[in-house]
Protein backbone atom coordinates (compact mmCIF):
# COMPACT_ATOMS: atom_id res chain seq x y z
CA UNK A 1 0.00 0.00 0.00
CA UNK A 2 1.73 3.20 -1.27
CA UNK A 3 1.51 6.62 1.17
CA UNK A 4 0.72 9.81 0.35
CA UNK A 5 2.53 12.63 1.12
CA UNK A 6 0.35 13.72 3.59
CA UNK A 7 0.31 10.37 5.25
CA UNK A 8 3.55 10.17 5.59
CA UNK A 9 4.25 13.51 7.43
CA UNK A 10 1.03 12.28 9.88
CA UNK A 11 2.57 9.56 10.33
CA UNK A 12 6.16 10.96 11.28
CA UNK A 13 4.15 12.99 14.15
CA UNK A 14 2.67 9.92 15.18
CA UNK A 15 6.26 8.78 16.00
CA UNK A 16 6.95 12.49 17.28
CA UNK A 17 4.61 12.62 19.68
CA UNK A 18 4.84 8.94 21.02
CA UNK A 19 8.58 9.54 21.09
CA UNK A 20 7.95 13.34 22.99
CA UNK A 21 5.80 11.44 25.22
CA UNK A 22 7.76 8.64 26.25
CA UNK A 23 10.96 11.02 26.68
CA UNK A 24 9.67 13.78 28.42
CA UNK A 25 10.75 14.91 31.89
CA UNK A 26 7.19 16.37 32.71
CA UNK A 27 3.77 15.37 32.78
CA UNK A 28 2.51 18.73 30.63
CA UNK A 29 5.39 17.48 27.96
CA UNK A 30 3.65 13.70 27.91
CA UNK A 31 0.31 15.51 27.46
CA UNK A 32 1.59 17.43 24.54
CA UNK A 33 3.30 14.30 22.85
CA UNK A 34 -0.34 12.48 23.62
CA UNK A 35 -1.89 15.47 21.80
CA UNK A 36 0.18 15.40 19.04
CA UNK A 37 0.01 11.61 18.66
CA UNK A 38 -4.25 11.87 18.64
CA UNK A 39 -3.89 14.90 16.35
CA UNK A 40 -1.77 12.78 14.10
CA UNK A 41 -4.07 9.81 14.29
CA UNK A 42 -7.52 11.29 13.50
CA UNK A 43 -6.61 12.02 9.74
CA UNK A 44 -4.94 8.39 9.30
CA UNK A 45 -7.88 6.88 9.91
CA UNK A 46 -10.28 8.76 8.27
CA UNK A 47 -10.69 7.31 4.69
CA UNK A 48 -12.70 7.61 1.76
CA UNK A 49 -13.24 3.99 1.08
CA UNK A 50 -14.40 3.04 4.36
CA UNK A 51 -18.05 4.44 5.09
CA UNK A 52 -17.44 3.48 8.85
CA UNK A 53 -13.94 5.04 9.18
CA UNK A 54 -15.60 8.72 10.18
CA UNK A 55 -17.69 6.79 13.29
CA UNK A 56 -14.11 5.41 13.73
CA UNK A 57 -12.24 8.48 14.12
CA UNK A 58 -15.18 10.32 16.12
CA UNK A 59 -15.35 7.47 19.00
CA UNK A 60 -11.52 7.39 18.97
CA UNK A 61 -11.25 11.47 19.62
CA UNK A 62 -13.96 11.42 21.97
CA UNK A 63 -12.47 8.80 24.19
CA UNK A 64 -9.07 10.18 24.00
CA UNK A 65 -9.75 13.94 24.94
CA UNK A 66 -11.69 12.48 27.62
CA UNK A 67 -8.37 10.57 28.82
CA UNK A 68 -6.17 13.99 28.20
CA UNK A 69 -8.93 15.81 30.23
CA UNK A 70 -8.22 13.39 33.12
CA UNK A 71 -5.11 13.83 32.98
CA UNK A 72 -5.21 17.29 33.19
CA UNK A 73 -7.55 17.17 36.35
CA UNK A 74 -5.16 14.82 37.98
CA UNK A 75 -2.55 17.39 37.62
CA UNK A 76 -4.69 19.74 39.72
CA UNK A 77 -4.80 17.10 42.38
CA UNK A 78 -1.24 16.76 42.72
CA UNK A 79 -1.44 19.93 44.71
CA UNK A 80 -4.43 18.40 47.40
CA UNK A 81 -3.34 14.67 47.29
CA UNK A 82 -0.84 12.54 45.32
CA UNK A 83 -2.99 9.20 46.26
CA UNK A 84 -6.03 11.07 44.10
CA UNK A 85 -3.87 12.52 41.09
CA UNK A 86 -2.59 8.95 41.07
CA UNK A 87 -5.22 6.96 40.93
CA UNK A 88 -6.83 9.55 38.49
CA UNK A 89 -3.47 9.34 36.42
CA UNK A 90 -3.89 5.42 36.27
CA UNK A 91 -7.34 5.60 34.93
CA UNK A 92 -6.99 8.09 32.54
CA UNK A 93 -3.83 5.81 30.89
CA UNK A 94 -6.08 2.61 31.10
CA UNK A 95 -8.85 4.29 29.17
CA UNK A 96 -6.52 5.50 26.31
CA UNK A 97 -4.44 2.41 26.17
CA UNK A 98 -8.12 0.44 26.05
CA UNK A 99 -7.47 -1.54 29.04
CA UNK A 100 -10.71 -3.09 30.90
CA UNK A 101 -12.79 -1.82 32.70
CA UNK A 102 -12.09 1.06 30.12
CA UNK A 103 -12.28 -0.85 27.24
CA UNK A 104 -15.75 -0.28 25.71
CA UNK A 105 -14.87 1.78 22.91
CA UNK A 106 -11.75 -0.33 21.65
CA UNK A 107 -13.69 -3.17 19.84
CA UNK A 108 -15.93 -0.85 18.71
CA UNK A 109 -13.16 1.46 16.73
CA UNK A 110 -10.89 -1.26 15.57
CA UNK A 111 -13.99 -2.44 13.65
CA UNK A 112 -14.11 0.58 11.56
CA UNK A 113 -10.91 0.45 10.52
CA UNK A 114 -8.77 -1.11 8.14
CA UNK A 115 -6.18 -3.78 8.39
CA UNK A 116 -2.97 -1.66 8.00
CA UNK A 117 -4.76 1.45 10.68
CA UNK A 118 -5.36 -1.66 13.28
CA UNK A 119 -2.34 -2.45 13.29
CA UNK A 120 -0.87 1.34 13.92
CA UNK A 121 -3.75 1.30 16.67
CA UNK A 122 -2.59 -2.00 18.43
CA UNK A 123 1.23 -1.40 18.55
CA UNK A 124 1.93 2.05 17.95
CA UNK A 125 -0.50 3.37 20.34
CA UNK A 126 0.31 1.93 23.17
CA UNK A 127 3.73 3.00 23.71
CA UNK A 128 3.04 5.88 25.22
CA UNK A 129 0.22 5.09 27.83
CA UNK A 130 2.02 1.71 28.41
CA UNK A 131 5.43 4.05 29.49
CA UNK A 132 3.51 6.20 31.75
CA UNK A 133 1.61 3.29 33.18
CA UNK A 134 5.41 2.08 34.32
CA UNK A 135 6.00 5.40 35.96
CA UNK A 136 2.47 5.49 37.97
CA UNK A 137 3.06 1.73 40.01
CA UNK A 138 3.19 2.40 43.53
CA UNK A 139 1.91 1.34 46.43
CA UNK A 140 -1.44 3.81 46.19
CA UNK A 141 -1.83 2.05 42.65
CA UNK A 142 -1.51 -1.73 43.03
CA UNK A 143 -5.25 -2.40 43.92
CA UNK A 144 -6.60 -0.65 40.33
CA UNK A 145 -3.54 -2.44 38.59
CA UNK A 146 -4.55 -5.55 39.86
CA UNK A 147 -8.09 -4.87 39.44
CA UNK A 148 -7.22 -3.56 35.70
CA UNK A 149 -5.03 -7.07 34.94
CA UNK A 150 -8.25 -9.31 36.03
CA UNK A 151 -10.77 -7.73 34.29
CA UNK A 152 -8.59 -7.19 31.33
CA UNK A 153 -7.96 -11.18 31.23
CA UNK A 154 -11.50 -11.54 31.74
CA UNK A 155 -13.25 -9.55 29.24
CA UNK A 156 -10.27 -10.03 26.42
CA UNK A 157 -10.90 -14.26 26.40
CA UNK A 158 -14.82 -14.31 27.63
CA UNK A 159 -15.24 -10.99 25.08
CA UNK A 160 -13.98 -12.60 21.98
CA UNK A 161 -15.97 -15.87 21.85
CA UNK A 162 -18.77 -14.89 20.54
CA UNK A 163 -17.22 -12.71 17.60
CA UNK A 164 -17.87 -13.57 14.41
CA UNK A 165 -15.67 -10.44 12.66
CA UNK A 166 -12.17 -10.77 12.65
CA UNK A 167 -11.24 -7.01 13.62
CA UNK A 168 -13.25 -7.68 16.82
CA UNK A 169 -11.88 -10.50 17.71
CA UNK A 170 -8.11 -8.90 17.75
CA UNK A 171 -9.54 -6.24 19.44
CA UNK A 172 -10.10 -8.84 22.05
CA UNK A 173 -7.23 -10.27 22.31
CA UNK A 174 -5.09 -7.19 22.20
CA UNK A 175 -7.23 -6.28 25.53
CA UNK A 176 -6.20 -10.07 26.62
CA UNK A 177 -2.65 -9.22 25.53
CA UNK A 178 -3.14 -6.27 27.47
CA UNK A 179 -3.91 -7.50 30.82
CA UNK A 180 -0.36 -9.74 30.40
CA UNK A 181 2.02 -6.46 29.54
CA UNK A 182 0.37 -4.69 32.66
CA UNK A 183 1.64 -7.69 34.87
CA UNK A 184 5.08 -7.03 33.19
CA UNK A 185 4.94 -3.71 34.04
CA UNK A 186 4.69 -4.73 37.88
CA UNK A 187 7.94 -6.64 37.20
CA UNK A 188 9.85 -4.61 35.74
CA UNK A 189 9.99 -1.55 32.76
CA UNK A 190 11.73 -4.00 30.56
CA UNK A 191 9.85 -7.41 30.48
CA UNK A 192 6.72 -5.28 29.55
CA UNK A 193 9.04 -4.19 26.77
CA UNK A 194 10.04 -7.50 25.60
CA UNK A 195 6.60 -8.31 25.75
CA UNK A 196 5.59 -5.82 23.69
CA UNK A 197 7.64 -6.07 20.90
CA UNK A 198 7.21 -9.99 20.65
CA UNK A 199 2.97 -8.92 21.04
CA UNK A 200 3.93 -6.34 17.90
CA UNK A 201 5.86 -8.74 15.66
CA UNK A 202 3.44 -11.45 15.80
CA UNK A 203 -0.03 -9.32 16.08
CA UNK A 204 1.16 -7.49 13.30
CA UNK A 205 2.09 -10.53 11.01
CA UNK A 206 -1.87 -11.78 11.60
CA UNK A 207 -2.98 -8.94 10.35
CA UNK A 208 -0.91 -8.30 7.00
CA UNK A 209 -1.84 -11.85 6.70
CA UNK A 210 -5.57 -10.98 7.04
CA UNK A 211 -4.72 -7.98 4.71
CA UNK A 212 -3.60 -9.97 2.57
CA UNK A 213 -6.49 -12.39 2.27
CA UNK A 214 -8.80 -9.27 2.02
CA UNK A 215 -10.77 -10.70 5.38
CA UNK A 216 -12.95 -9.32 7.58
CA UNK A 217 -15.27 -11.77 8.63
CA UNK A 218 -14.82 -15.46 9.99
CA UNK A 219 -16.25 -16.59 6.86
CA UNK A 220 -14.14 -14.89 4.21
CA UNK A 221 -11.14 -16.86 5.78
CA UNK A 222 -13.83 -20.52 5.26
CA UNK A 223 -14.80 -19.14 1.59
CA UNK A 224 -11.10 -17.84 0.31
CA UNK A 225 -10.43 -21.46 -0.72
CA UNK A 226 -8.86 -19.85 -4.14
CA UNK A 227 -5.65 -19.40 -1.32
CA UNK A 228 -2.94 -21.92 -1.28
CA UNK A 229 -2.64 -24.81 1.80
CA UNK A 230 0.62 -23.28 2.31
CA UNK A 231 -1.24 -19.46 3.02
CA UNK A 232 -3.56 -21.08 5.44
CA UNK A 233 -0.73 -23.16 7.57
CA UNK A 234 0.72 -20.14 8.09
CA UNK A 235 -2.34 -18.60 9.41
CA UNK A 236 -3.14 -21.37 11.56
CA UNK A 237 0.96 -20.90 13.18
CA UNK A 238 0.31 -17.12 13.52
CA UNK A 239 -2.76 -17.50 15.68
CA UNK A 240 -1.02 -20.30 17.66
CA UNK A 241 1.57 -18.07 18.34
CA UNK A 242 -0.96 -15.36 18.90
CA UNK A 243 -2.11 -17.22 21.98
CA UNK A 244 1.17 -18.12 23.53
CA UNK A 245 1.09 -21.90 22.83
CA UNK A 246 4.60 -23.66 22.94
CA UNK A 247 7.01 -24.15 21.40
CA UNK A 248 6.60 -20.66 19.21
CA UNK A 249 7.13 -17.43 19.09
CA UNK A 250 4.59 -15.93 21.14
CA UNK A 251 5.20 -18.38 24.15
CA UNK A 252 8.29 -16.95 24.98
CA UNK A 253 7.46 -13.70 26.36
CA UNK A 254 4.60 -15.62 28.35
CA UNK A 255 7.31 -18.36 29.28
CA UNK A 256 9.20 -14.87 30.58
CA UNK A 257 6.22 -13.29 32.73
CA UNK A 258 4.98 -17.03 33.96
CA UNK A 259 8.60 -17.12 35.53
CA UNK A 260 8.96 -13.82 36.80
CA UNK A 261 5.43 -13.46 38.44
CA UNK A 262 6.18 -17.18 40.09
CA UNK A 263 9.39 -15.36 41.42
CA UNK A 264 7.27 -12.60 42.98
CA UNK A 265 4.69 -14.64 44.07
CA UNK A 266 1.43 -13.28 41.90
CA UNK A 267 0.33 -16.90 41.94
CA UNK A 268 -3.40 -15.86 42.11
CA UNK A 269 -2.75 -13.35 39.26
CA UNK A 270 -0.83 -15.55 37.07
CA UNK A 271 -3.91 -18.59 37.66
CA UNK A 272 -6.33 -15.94 35.95
CA UNK A 273 -4.02 -15.03 33.18
CA UNK A 274 -2.83 -18.23 32.07
CA UNK A 275 -6.45 -19.17 32.43
CA UNK A 276 -7.46 -16.16 30.20
CA UNK A 277 -5.04 -17.91 27.29
CA UNK A 278 -6.46 -20.71 27.07
CA UNK A 279 -9.94 -19.55 26.45
CA UNK A 280 -8.47 -17.09 23.64
CA UNK A 281 -6.77 -20.04 22.14
CA UNK A 282 -10.06 -21.75 21.37
CA UNK A 283 -11.33 -18.63 19.79
CA UNK A 284 -8.05 -18.52 17.91
CA UNK A 285 -8.18 -22.06 16.94
CA UNK A 286 -11.97 -21.55 15.38
CA UNK A 287 -10.84 -19.45 13.02
CA UNK A 288 -7.81 -21.45 11.57
CA UNK A 289 -9.12 -25.10 11.95
CA UNK A 290 -12.22 -24.17 10.09
CA UNK A 291 -10.68 -22.45 7.36
CA UNK A 292 -8.14 -25.85 7.04
CA UNK A 293 -10.64 -28.35 7.36
CA UNK A 294 -13.65 -26.62 5.11
CA UNK A 295 -11.60 -26.64 2.00
CA UNK A 296 -12.46 -27.72 -1.06
CA UNK A 297 -10.99 -26.43 -4.77
CA UNK A 298 -14.34 -27.01 -6.27
CA UNK A 299 -15.49 -23.63 -4.65
CA UNK A 300 -12.59 -21.61 -5.56
CA UNK A 301 -13.61 -18.06 -6.26
CA UNK A 302 -10.76 -16.23 -5.73
CA UNK A 303 -7.05 -17.09 -6.63
CA UNK A 304 -4.57 -14.41 -5.32
CA UNK A 305 -1.79 -16.73 -4.84
CA UNK A 306 0.67 -14.91 -6.65
CA UNK A 307 1.63 -12.10 -4.28
CA UNK A 308 2.37 -14.38 -1.32
CA UNK A 309 5.57 -15.38 -2.56
CA UNK A 310 7.11 -12.75 -0.57
CA UNK A 311 4.75 -12.94 2.98
CA UNK A 312 4.88 -16.56 3.51
CA UNK A 313 9.14 -17.23 3.90
CA UNK A 314 8.99 -14.10 6.41
CA UNK A 315 5.89 -14.91 8.30
CA UNK A 316 6.57 -18.42 8.78
CA UNK A 317 10.16 -17.51 10.45
CA UNK A 318 8.84 -14.91 12.85
CA UNK A 319 6.55 -17.48 14.18
CA UNK A 320 8.47 -20.68 14.38
CA UNK A 321 11.47 -18.11 15.94
CA UNK A 322 11.13 -19.71 19.20
CA UNK A 323 10.86 -23.19 18.14
CA UNK A 324 13.88 -22.99 16.04
CA UNK A 325 16.01 -20.95 18.77
CA UNK A 326 14.56 -21.32 22.10
CA UNK A 327 17.73 -21.62 23.92
CA UNK A 328 19.28 -18.36 22.33
CA UNK A 329 16.18 -16.36 22.90
CA UNK A 330 15.97 -17.52 26.61
CA UNK A 331 20.10 -16.45 26.83
CA UNK A 332 19.01 -13.09 25.26
CA UNK A 333 16.34 -12.37 27.35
Amino acid sequence: MSLSSSQLLFLSTLFLGTTLSVSSTSWFGTWVGLELNLLSFIPLISTKNNQYSSEAALKYFLIQALGSSIIIMSASFMLLSSESASFLMVVALLLKSGAAPFHFWFPSVMEGLQWPQAILLMTIQKIAPMSLLSYTVSDHTFSIFTAAIVLSALVGAIGGMNQTLLRKIMAYSSINHMAWMMAAILISESSWLIYFLFYSAVSSSIALLFNHQEAFHISHVLNHTGYSSQLKLLTFMSLLSLGGLPPFTGFIPKWFIIQEMVSAGFFSVLAILLASALITLFYYLRISMAAITISSPKTKWSSKTSNSAYLTPSMLWLNSFGLLTPSLVALII
